[in-house]
């Protein structure tokens, strides 16, 4: 690279662009919990990912908006829910902002006590490890504590804008009929 190449800065990405390609990144959804003075709290995340083995960390990113993010930061000790397919209400439930998360689901508390959502297919306890500026997102990395899955279950799934592969390969006005 030249240093005149360099000076030139790099063109602008419209997010909306960004948002529709990168869309089809097939992703897990996940719901992040924890338990506070006032009861347990939590919020819908699909910015997830394991980081390391050595030592056992993983990855999420919500977003600078969020409410729940600084009482959990706060509490340093939380649980990733990964959903089911048959979770997407609940991942729907907790992405909203004042409301009762947690009206109508069931949950047991984590060996450290952050909720563990029933049906989900796997859990992960963590304890907050490290954040990280992230532009619109903050990187949170998170010590994993202890962990269990349950194989029979099988992960939502969120590609293009949808819940579940084949939703999102329908035409926007339903299967075709037939």
């Amino acid at each position: 690279m030249t240093a005149d190449a360099a000076d030139v800065p790099p063109p602008v990405v419209d997010p909306q662009v960004m948002r529709d390609v990168l869309g089809h990144f097939a992703s897990g959804v996940t719901v992040v919990t924890a338990m506070t003075p006032d009861g347990p709290i939590g919020f819908t995340c699909q910015s997830f990912s394991s980081l390391s083995l050595d030592p056992p960390l993983v990855g999420f990113a919500p977003s600078r908006t969020s409410s729940t993010w600084p009482r959990l930061r706060e509490a340093g000790r939380f649980c990733v829910n990964v959903l089911s397919e048959e979770q997407s209400w609940v991942s729907q439930a907790f992405a909203r902002s004042g409301t009762d998360k947690f009206a109508g689901v069931s949950w047991a508390p984590s060996p450290h006590g952050s909720p563990v959502l029933d049906g989900v297919v796997a859990w992960i306890d963590g304890g907050l490890w490290a954040e990280y500026d992230g532009g619109d997102h903050t990187i949170v990395v998170a010590r994993v504590l202890d962990l269990g899955a349950d194989p029979a279950r099988l992960p939502l799934v969120f590609h293009r804008g949808s819940y579940g592969l084949q939703a999102a390969l329908e035409p926007a006005d339903g299967p075709p009929a037939g």
